[in-house]
C-alpha cells in the first residue's frame, strides 16, 4: 500500500474520531482470541457440533483478512474454509443450493464460506447474472431453506462486512499501486465501485428478506481491518460457548536406537534446494 493511502486512512480514522490499533496491542489480543478459538476447535470435535460461518460484503471490504485471522491458527481439516469459482455449465442447471450444500459439515466441523449462495442476492443480481425472477425466487425461499438447515442441528452464523464509499475507494487505489495485490482486482470488482448504489439496494433486499430469527445477520463495520477482525472473532466466540476440553499431558518420547545408522551421510550426492538465504 502506498504511503498516501496508508496516511489517508489514518487521517480517516482520526476525523471519526477514533485512533488507529496499534499493531502490538492488535497483535496481542489477535493472539488472545486465537487461543480461546483452539480452545473452541476443541470442543467443537469432542461435542460433533455442526456450525456453518457466512461472510458476504462489498468488495474489499475485508472478508479474506478476516477469515485468515479466524482460521490461521486452526487445523483446516476441522475449521474449512469453502470460496467456490463460478459454476460450471452443470453446477448452473442444478437445484441453485445443491453446490454448496455438499460442502455443508459433518460432525465435528466448521465450514467457513468465503461467499455462499448469497451471491445470487448480491452480484447476480446486480450484474444480471439472474433473472429478476430468480432473485425474487432466492428472497422467497432463503429463509425457508435456511430454518431447516437450522432446525437439523447445524449453527448457521452470518455476517455481513459493511465498509465506506471512501474507505473501498482507497482500498481499490492501494491495490492499483501495489504489485502484490493487483491479482485481487478484477473487473467486477470495478464495476461494484461504479453501481454502489445498485449494491446498496440490494443489500438492504437481501436483509429485509433473510435476516430472521433463525438464522439472523449481523453487521460487521470494517473500515478499521484490524478492529473488525478483532471484533468477529470475539463475536463468533460469543456464539459459539464453549469449554475447555481436558486433555491428557504430552510426553516427548525417547527416540529408539535400534537399527541406527547416518542417516544424514546417505543423502549426499542428492540434489538440494540452493540455500540463497
Amino acid at each position: 500500500m502506498s504511503e498516501k493511502s496508508k496516511a489517508d486512512g489514518e487521517q480517516k480514522l482520526e476525523a471519526d474520531g477514533e485512533q488507529k490499533l496499534k499493531n502490538k496491542e492488535y497483535m496481542k489480543e489477535l493472539r488472545n482470541l486465537q487461543s480461546k478459538l483452539c480452545l473452541l476447535q476443541e470442543w467443537v470435535k469432542a461435542k460433533g457440533l455442526r456450525v456453518v460461518i457466512v461472510f458476504e460484503g462489498r468488495d474489499a471490504a475485508g472478508k479474506g483478512g478476516a477469515i485468515k485471522a479466524l482460521t490461521e491458527r486452526l487445523s483446516p481439516r476441522v475449521f474449512r474454509v469453502v470460496a467456490l469459482p463460478a459454476p460450471s455449465d452443470r453446477e448452473k442447471s442444478q437445484l441453485y443450493v445443491q453446490r454448496y450444500i455438499q460442502h455443508f459439515p459433518a460432525k465435528g466441523e466448521v465450514v467457513i464460506f468465503d461467499r455462499s449462495w448469497y451471491n445470487r442476492a448480491g452480484v447476480e443480481y446486480v450484474l444480471g447474472f439472474c433473472t429478476p425472477e430468480e432473485h425474487d425466487r432466492f428472497l422467497e425461499l432463503c429463509p425457508g431453506v435456511e430454518r431447516h438447515i437450522v432446525n437439523n442441528g447445524i449453527q448457521l452464523i452470518k455476517i455481513w462486512l459493511e465498509s465506506s464509499e471512501q474507505e473501498q475507494k482507497r482500498r481499490f487505489e492501494a491495490r492499483i499501486d501495489d504489485p502484490l495485490r493487483q491479482w485481487k482486482l478484477s473487473p467486477v470488482d470495478l464495476l461494484s465501485r461504479s453501481r454502489w448504489f445498485d449494491y446498496s439496494r440490494a443489500r438492504d433486499l437481501m436483509l429485509n428478506a433473510t435476516d430472521t430469527k433463525e438464522a439472523p445477520w449481523y453487521i460487521l463495520r470494517s473500515d478499521d481491518k484490524k478492529r473488525a477482525r478483532l471484533n468477529c472473532l470475539a463475536h463468533i466466540l460469543n456464539l459459539l460457548p464453549y469449554k475447555a476440553v481436558p486433555r491428557e499431558k504430552v510426553k516427548m518420547p525417547k527416540r529408539s536406537m535400534k537399527g541406527a545408522y547416518d542417516d544424514q551421510a546417505s543423502l549426499k550426492g542428492r540434489k538440494f534446494v540452493a540455500e540463497k538465504y
